[in-house]
């Protein structure tokens, strides 16, 4: 199954590699990086040593992109055929272990940033909001520990 992630102003370089070596292991085919998202190579194109920390060579394993804004990422993607889908707390989310997608779906993951999540207008762009169940207090995950969740639940 063809799968990409999209990363929305996510600022730690730590969570993006994180979820760069998460997404090798679950399978993903690319990473769409943007907003202010960082990047595994810095401004003159060498490789960030905080990214290869974190993501242990997965940065050259994944396919990776850049674009300034989330709407051209999900624009292109729909061209492509991807079904898009936000992981966010939302009056419209459903449980991500209640999602289905149909056998050979294209998905593309929607995360964003850490405090903020992804916005209202990009939750209008996506297909599908599904939200990770909490049990605790707590209302939420670490974006890549929420991006590990989703991805192996949905891309199994």
């Amino acid at each position: 199954m063809e799968s990409a992630v999209i990363l929305h102003n996510i600022r730690s370089v730590h969570n993006v590699g994180s979820i760069f070596r998460t997404a090798d292991g679950a399978g993903v085919s690319k990473i769409i990086l943007s907003g202010y998202s960082p990047t595994p190579v810095d401004t003159a194109g060498q490789p960030r040593k905080d990214f290869e920390k974190v993501a242990l060579g997965a940065g050259k394993m994944v396919a990776w992109s850049q674009t300034k804004t989330i709407g051209t990422a999900i624009r292109q993607l729909k061209k492509e055929g991807f079904t898009i889908v936000a992981v966010e707390l939302d009056k419209k989310s459903i449980s991500l272990f209640k999602y289905k997608p149909k056998k050979d779906e294209k998905l593309a993951l929607v995360l964003g940033n850490e405090v903020e999540g992804v916005s209202k207008a990009t939750l209008k762009q996506c297909d599908v909001i599904v939200d990770i169940p909490m049990r605790g207090k707590k209302e939420s995950l670490n974006v890549s520990v929420a991006a590990g969740v989703a991805m192996y639940t949905l891309l199994k």
